[in-house]
Order: structure tokens, then sequence, then C-alpha cells
């Protein structure tokens, strides 16, 4: 069965202070390289049948309007992948 998955993150002009957090923990144990850590959320959805255009429209519909709260996220990615 195919699956889709949304990726949801927040907005970038907003704070996120988990990634605020694990950049902290990087400077904490000497990691170096990164000058900036954001989180995000990962939706995998399980479609049972084929993907239409329609399914996609309604996964956007969905990823705009549950799974993400437009005023401090965007979705940043809908994919296919089998």
């Amino acid at each position: 069965m195919p699956t889709i998955v949304v990726d949801v993150m927040p907005k970038s002009e907003l704070l996120d202070p988990q990634g605020k957090a694990v950049s902290g923990a990087f400077a904490r144990l000497g990691v170096e390289g990164f000058s900036d850590v954001r989180i995000g959320k990962r939706f995998e959805l399980t479609v049972d049948g084929e993907v239409t255009d329609a399914v996609l429209a309604e996964v956007k519909k969905l990823a705009d309007d549950v799974l993400s709260n437009a005023v401090i996220e965007d979705v940043v990615g809908i994919e296919v992948v089998q």
C-alpha cells in the first residue's frame, strides 16, 4: 500500500524552543558545524488503494486544516512513497 508523507515545520520567523534546546545540547557536547536546529513533525498516511489527484488534494486539505496550525507552522512537503 502506498504511503503519503506530510512534513510540517514551525514558521521560520518563529522561535523553535525544541530546536534551541537541541542546539544547546550540541554545544555542551562539543558538536560543531551546525548553526541552527529546527524540529518539525512528520505524518505518514497509508492509502487504501491508488493515490489519485483527488487523494492528494484531500491530503493537502487535511495537512492545511488538521495536521498543521497555520498560525505557527508551514506544510513544507507532501510526498508519495511506496
